[in-house]
């Protein structure tokens, strides 16, 4: 019986074309696309045996994009391959995180949190995620995570577990995409060492019109792209309890001061810009109407 046949495309990316990359690729039929963590922090792409992949010439449409590599392997290098280029990491002060087939736990006085690197975006690996969830140790050690907190545009509902985990209570995650419903399982069912039974936030498919999403909220969670959080900020600024605190990223560093006039103007005020890289986050305070 022939052998199946699955190829990795190695790819070179601007921060700026990470995301717009990995929504092309998925619909080619990649079925995982993920960054290393360390430098040179190499982009990986998968595509099954059953699943031809896009012609390269497609990338051109990425600035900056460059396929470094394809590799051909078969079912017995499969799991081998998959794994390469994702090691166990550290964020902040708090969280050592390490992909599922890795055993050894984290160091005592962290909390030790697995993840599925085979999902792109929502595993802690990417500096806004990484942003975010300093952030939060920081609300955590003013004790202002405790709610209720609304994570939008969720994905994998990793802010919403790094917010439990870190004491927060009463918090909602919810994201457009169905498919993000089996991804934040998974994700809770691999932390169930942390979780102990606890149920770490309510869950829907829906958009920030949704009955959960009424609110007034103490925490708003927003790790999305900025076009979207300037188009959602009315909204955000209608749910937001006077005093409360957003979370804003997926903003490149590029456009700090346009991130944070659009803030302003929607009654947030910035209290803090964080910067890894390319990209920031932006911790701010709804101010009184």
């Amino acid at each position: 019986m022939a052998q199946a046949t699955h190829l990795r495309w190695k790819l070179e990316v601007p921060d700026p074309q990470e995301e717009a990359l990995c929504v092309w690729l998925e619909g080619e039929g990649s079925s995982a696309f993920y960054r290393e963590a360390d430098p040179p922090r190499a982009c990986y792409a998968y595509f099954p045996p059953d699943q031809a992949p896009p012609e390269a010439i497609g990338l051109a449409a990425f600035p900056g994009v460059r396929l470094l590599e394809a590799e051909a392997f078969g079912d017995e290098d499969w799991l081998a391959k998959s794994r390469e280029g994702f090691g166990a990491f550290e964020v902040g002060t708090r969280f050592h995180v390490r992909p599922l087939w890795e055993e050894t736990p984290g160091p005592a006085g962290r909390l030790d949190l697995v993840v599925n690197p085979g999902l792109a975006f929502g595993t802690g690996g990417h500096e806004t995620t990484r942003l975010c969830m300093e952030l939060l140790e920081e609300l955590a050690q003013a004790d202002r995570l405790r709610g209720p907190i609304l994570d939008i545009g969720a994905g994998t509902g990793i802010l919403s577990l790094a917010a439990h985990l870190l004491g927060g209570r009463n918090l909602t995650a919810f994201d457009i995409d169905p498919d993000c419903g089996p991804a934040m399982a998974e994700l809770i069912e691999l932390n169930a060492h942390l979780l102990q039974g606890a149920k770490p936030y309510d869950s829907f498919v829906g958009t920030l019109d949704h009955p959960k999403a009424n609110g007034p909220f103490a925490g708003l969670l927003a790790n999305i792209l900025l076009i979207t959080i300037q188009e959602l900020l009315p909204r955000m600024a209608e749910v937001a309890a006077p005093g409360g605190w957003l979370i804003a990223s997926g903003i490149l560093a590029e456009r700090t001061d346009e991130a944070l006039v659009s803030l302003v103007t929607h009654g947030f005020r910035p209290e803090q810009v964080r910067q890894e890289g390319e990209w920031i986050a932006i911790l701010a305070t709804r101010v009184s109407a």
